[in-house]
């Protein structure tokens, strides 16, 4: 069983509010636009929320997903993905997905759910040469996800790692668009649909 992991537990400081409720163009909030598109692409998913985030949680919920309490959030995006793997550490592989990603087609979420349940170690998507997001680990990677800490996730695990690392060339620009500013909205948003 792979495991999607949503991480829906960022500080959004830059953004200046809760980003995971600003709307996209067509009204959907970014957080829930990115959790229909793992919904969409592997049946096992958990979010990571943060203690206080009650309007988002309340959202998810209503879309059927599970969510899961990083107490310490504050501490980093590694707190949190280890929060979620300690949870679902019978998986046979994790999926791992961020929040402020809504862009993310859900083909691309499935074949990197596939290439985990069919060996490989890590896999990653790529566009135009650079590695994007969703990052997908098999159960091999346990202990390690377990010993993550800092605010950079699960990124020096891939560097330390990358003669595992299967990817494949995808023609999906939003592996490598996530949001950080209002004006990120809209912009992303014109040059997603441009494609």
């Amino acid at each position: 069983m792979i495991y999607g992991i949503l991480l829906a537990a960022g500080s959004a400081k830059r953004f200046g509010s809760n980003k995971l409720l600003y709307p996209l163009p067509d009204g959907t909030p970014i957080g829930i636009a990115a959790a229909r598109n793992l919904k969409q692409s592997v049946e096992h998913i958990i979010v990571v929320v943060r203690p206080d985030d009650t309007k988002i949680t309340a959202l998810l919920h209503a879309e059927g997903l599970t969510t899961i309490v990083s107490k310490h959030a504050e501490k980093g995006m590694s707190t949190s993905l280890v929060t979620a793997i300690r949870a679902t550490k019978n998986a046979d592989g994790w999926l791992v997905t961020l929040a402020d990603m809504p862009w993310i087609k859900p083909q691309t979420i499935s074949n990197i759910a596939t290439m985990i349940e069919e060996g490989a170690d890590i896999a990653v998507p790529y566009y135009n040469g650079h590695r994007g997001h969703p990052v997908g680990f098999s159960h091999k990677f346990l202990p390690d996800l377990l010993c993550l800490t800092g605010d950079k996730g699960a990124s020096e695990l891939l560097r330390t790692n990358s003669h595992l690392l299967m990817g494949f060339q995808s023609d999906d620009v939003g592996v490598l668009q996530d949001v950080d500013r209002p004006r990120d909205v809209l912009s992303q948003s014109e040059f997603i649909s441009s494609y």
